[in-house]
């Protein structure tokens, strides 16, 4: 079963996680949300995390916000280019 996140959501884990520096700037909410969910995909697809760990991560945390960011911070030690 998936669970739809809010792309507010997303964005404002994005930037807890100390990624908002690495993209440009002037991206809108939808483009942060969508460059969020793309980490994460990638960081899955390529085997940097599997999905019981994402599934992990996300239900420690206190809100989904909380969740998102602890996510893209795992994601973020994990890929070096970034």
């Amino acid at each position: 079963m998936g669970v739809r996140v809010k792309g507010s959501v997303l964005a404002e884990g994005l930037r807890r996680a100390g990624l908002r520096d690495c993209l440009g700037s002037g991206m809108t909410r939808h483009m942060l949300a969508d460059a969020a969910e793309a980490l994460i995909v990638y960081a899955w697809l390529n085997g940097h995390v599997t999905l019981d760990e994402c599934v992990t991560v996300m239900g420690k945390a206190d809100d989904a916000v909380e969740g998102v960011s602890a996510l893209l911070t795992t994601v973020k030690k994990r890929l070096t280019f970034l």
